[in-house]
């Protein structure tokens, strides 16, 4: 569980700047303060404003610049339609779905977290079971995208659905969690990574084994989202090879 003191915890000095940095407020290159500053502003040890900077550079949102202190980093925008997209699109009263686009093998379950970095990421310990969440997503008939949810289970006390199978309809589950609760739920950055796909995502996403065995990459996009207790799900996305670049508009 998220570290919690009599006031702030390393997770909402953390979320402070992940939203000041997200709304532009900071932007690349702007420094923070430094951890004296951090530590009067928020009433909290050295510590916990080193854990929480600890956090904020996991997930590349800012950098140490030695003599500089730590600064706002700068982060390529990619144009997949990744799982963090489709969030902020529904959030925003856009549809769940992209023009052309439907899911397919829907599937949730209660499972034990055997990835030691999904564990580290959710800030529980292996093995732990958590929500997992997966379906297919489709342009016009082809599959282009994994979409996996690895949910903490402390979101099962408030969303009780969280293990219906098939489509929860169009809104995501974030949206009723954050009435429910009253806090706001903010994400890092999408993180990015290559990998050669397993079988299973191969036959996901429908690419022909040769006889021989072939490793093919596969493009994966991570994102974190917390609420003010910490991390509450890591939504990753398997990308079908060949439909990756960057978006430098």
């Amino acid at each position: 569980m998220a570290y919690r003191s009599s006031g702030a915890g390393y997770a909402d000095v953390a979320a402070h700047y992940r939203q000041r940095i997200q709304s532009g407020e900071l932007k690349p290159g702007d420094k923070l303060p430094t951890v004296p500053e951090i530590q009067a502003q928020f009433d909290v040890s050295s510590k916990t404003v080193s854990r929480a900077l600890g956090v904020l550079k996991s997930e590349g949102l800012v950098a140490a610049r030695g003599a500089l202190g730590t600064v706002v980093t700068e982060r390529p925008r990619v144009a997949p339609a990744t799982g963090a997209a489709r969030v902020e699109r529904v959030r925003n009263g856009g549809p769940n779905y992209a023009p052309g686009e439907t899911s397919t093998g829907h599937r949730a379950m209660l499972r034990s977290c055997a990835d030691p970095v999904i564990a580290q990421r959710l800030e529980i310990e292996p093995h732990d079971e958590i929500v997992i969440r997966v379906r297919v997503f489709r342009q016009n008939g082809t599959p282009k995208v994994i979409g996996v949810e690895y949910i903490h289970p402390r979101a099962l006390a408030v969303v009780d659905d969280l293990l219906k199978q098939g489509p929860r309809g169009p809104v995501h589950w974030f949206v009723q969690y954050e009435e429910s609760t009253g806090q706001r739920i903010t994400s890092s950055p999408e993180q990015r990574a290559a990998r050669f796909a397993s079988r299973d995502e191969l036959e996901a996403l429908e690419i022909s084994l040769p006889d021989s065995d072939v490793a093919i990459p596969v493009l994966v996009t991570h994102t974190v989202f917390h609420d003010e207790e910490g991390p509450l799900e890591v939504m990753e996305d398997v990308h079908a090879p060949g439909q990756w670049h960057e978006d430098r508009t």
